[in-house]
């Protein structure tokens, strides 16, 4: 999606963007600045026995059934998460992949494995799912604002300059 969004941008079908992939620095075309990065945070099924630990360590995790976001074809999410979870001490067993985060809590929701999503998504999840923090687990999630490089519209920098104001 973020890609996406970048080209909709330099296409001018789009005056500003949200997405997690920023382009480059030196994208002569459209910039980006960072508003958020959220830690993951785990989301069980209420009916899992993980719900009933008082912490939740890698050992845990360890070949559980997990369900992970894969937001377009060429996207690296996957081996970056499997990175993550060597380097932490589990490996887990991927059986599901979705479009995105609140599909995998739907999955969760269901039963049908483990999930990590940013912190902020508890609000908008649905019933039957616990979350726990994982402070051991190096991933975040960050969502950078996107617009065009040369756009000089009045009304986009105050959306820009309200937007990094809330990000702070």
């Amino acid at each position: 999606r973020s890609a996406a969004q970048v080209e909709g941008l330099r296409q001018r079908s789009l005056d500003l963007g949200f997405v997690y992939s920023p382009p480059a620095d030196d994208d002569p075309d459209v910039a980006a600045m960072a508003l958020r990065h959220e830690p993951l945070v785990l989301a069980i099924p209420e009916d899992d026995p993980l719900v009933h630990g008082s912490e939740i360590g890698p050992h845990h995790l360890d070949g559980r059934t997990w369900i992970t976001v894969v937001r377009q074809p060429d996207d690296t999410n996957r081996g970056q998460f499997l990175a993550a979870c060597a380097k932490a001490g589990f490996l887990p067993d991927i059986a599901y992949e979705t479009a995105d985060p609140l599909t995998s809590l739907g999955l969760v929701s269901a039963g049908l494995g483990l999930a990590t999503v940013q912190a902020s998504l508890r609000a908008a999840a649905p019933p039957r799912i616990v979350f726990r923090d994982l402070p051991w687990f190096d991933r975040t999630v960050s969502i950078y604002l996107a617009w065009r490089r040369h756009d000089r519209r009045a009304v986009i920098a105050g959306l820009r300059q309200a937007a990094g104001a809330v990000g702070q």
